[in-house]
């Protein structure tokens, strides 16, 4: 089924609406916890309309952030040379995250 941006963004208010009554909040005490003015809360869950900041202060709050991490993930490598410019790529990020230099 092919979901046009209209039932996306209807379907997330409906789906962090639900989610804020799982654990029993008001609007007020979501927005408040999240962050987030009252009047975007309301428009988050009516429309599923907030910036992407505001999206994320709500997953924080509603504890379903860690789906962020995979809504843009990293492309699978078309090519032998791609695979290994990844591999090179993350071996630098973890090193510099390490806070290591290269020996």
């Amino acid at each position: 089924m092919i979901f046009t941006l209209h039932d996306q963004m209807t379907g997330l208010g409906k789906r962090i609406k639900a989610r804020r009554l799982a654990f029993d909040l008001s609007q007020e005490a979501a927005s408040a916890k999240a962050g987030v003015a009252h009047r975007t809360w309301r428009r988050m869950e009516a429309e599923g309309k907030a910036s992407i900041e505001d999206l994320i202060r709500a997953a924080i709050a509603l504890r379903c952030d860690d789906g962020i991490v995979g809504l843009f993930p990293e492309m699978a490598a078309n090519s032998m040379d791609q695979l290994l410019a990844q591999q090179r790529k993350a071996t630098k990020t973890q090193r510099q995250r390490a806070g290591g230099a290269r020996p």
